[in-house]
């Protein structure tokens, strides 16, 4: 059984940082390309950052580019995004998704297995 297990949202500040982990299990990591994606409320869900299977390689939203830095520890079958600078608007439930095919992309179709969220919050 597949589980992605977000942990390390909360409340923050403008102007300040959180890192988001991802624990995998039930799958072979290195196998699957990882990304994070958000939901704020009302709004569809979207593409924040991926990182390819061997950490090589990584993509962002131009939204959070140069803010946000995703990696992973394949050791550990753990991903991260550290979030520097917040914004009120990146307010959202968090997700982590796992993909195995292809290459890493920003369509949530393109993922097989998601984790249930952790909440991020910047007040202003």
């Amino acid at each position: 059984q597949v589980q992605l297990v977000e942990s390390g949202g909360g409340l923050v500040q403008a102007g300040g940082s959180l890192r988001l982990s991802c624990a995998a299990s039930g799958l072979t990591f290195t196998n699957y390309h990882m990304a994070w994606f958000r939901q704020a409320p009302g709004k569809e869900r979207e593409f924040v950052a991926a990182i390819n299977r061997s950490g090589t390689m990584t993509y962002y939203s131009d939204s959070v580019k140069g803010r946000f830095t995703v990696s992973r520890y394949n050791a550990r079958n753990t991903v991260y995004l550290q979030m520097n600078s917040l914004k009120p608007e990146d307010t959202a439930v968090y997700y982590c998704a796992a993909a195995r095919v292809g290459i890493p992309t920003p369509q949530k179709a393109d993922y097989d297995y998601w984790g249930q969220g952790t909440q991020v919050t910047v007040s202003s």
